[in-house]
């Protein structure tokens, strides 16, 4: 059972950091890892690919319950696509959260995250991996960074891959996807109770990665 096996949640606003920390701390447990936020980029991308309005949640909900998608390492395939760089730009993250705020959306693709959970433990990044999908976890974090901070590592990202980036359209963006995934009915960005809260801005993230595993040290003895 999902319950059996160790999970350390990530959730925070994107741009945070959690998916580099949560691949870190995975590798060092040897654990799985969900990268939940890729799950809703795909679905955003197919829902745009089939041209179907993204206010449109039941032709949405059949493309979630349709879609086949593998993942091979680094690489990421949907019907037999290389998405890869796809699913990472702007607009892919912006028709991600749109889809997100759909409740019909986010629970045909629940049993699909908690399925990630296997032996010997997973490490899961998201926005409501604390909250909703795993909420019996052991070790929870809340990453957050100012908007401006993600903008900025967000604008070296897309530089470094000789991709156009406006820092100021990015950190608008990022803002506007701040609120939207925060004023969300379903599984709205909010920390689990329970959840460590751990302010990146400024901070090394291999100092973020220790204070993590010191945690799953605690929590699950591994």
């Amino acid at each position: 059972m999902t319950e059996s096996v160790p999970v350390i949640t990530i959730d925070g606003p994107s741009g945070s950091g959690k998916g580099t920390i949560a691949q870190r701390v995975a590798t060092r447990l040897g654990w799985r890892v969900l990268d939940s936020g890729a799950l809703y980029r795909l679905l955003g991308l197919a829902t745009a690919n089939a041209g179907i309005g993204f206010e449109d949640e039941f032709k949405i909900i059949e493309i979630a319950n349709k879609i086949k998608v593998d993942f091979d390492g680094d690489s990421i395939r949907m019907d037999g696509q290389d998405v890869t760089d796809l699913i990472r730009t702007e607009s892919a993250g912006n028709n991600a959260s749109k889809v997100a705020a759909m409740p019909g959306v986010r629970a045909a693709l629940l049993d699909w995250q908690r399925r990630y959970a296997e032996a010997p433990g997973l490490v899961a990044d998201g926005r409501d991996m604390g909250t909703t999908v795993f909420p019996h976890a052991k070790v929870k974090i809340f990453l957050t960074a100012s908007a401006e901070e993600r903008a900025r590592r967000r604008h070296k990202q897309l530089k470094e891959k000789g991709l156009p980036a406006n820092l100021a359209a990015l950190t608008a963006e990022i803002e506007e996807r701040d609120a939207r995934d925060r004023g969300r009915a379903a599984s709205p960005l909010v920390p689990a109770p329970d959840a460590i809260e751990i302010d990146s801005t400024g901070v090394d993230i291999e100092d973020v990665v220790e204070e993590v595993l010191r945690r799953a040290h605690t929590a699950y003895a591994v």
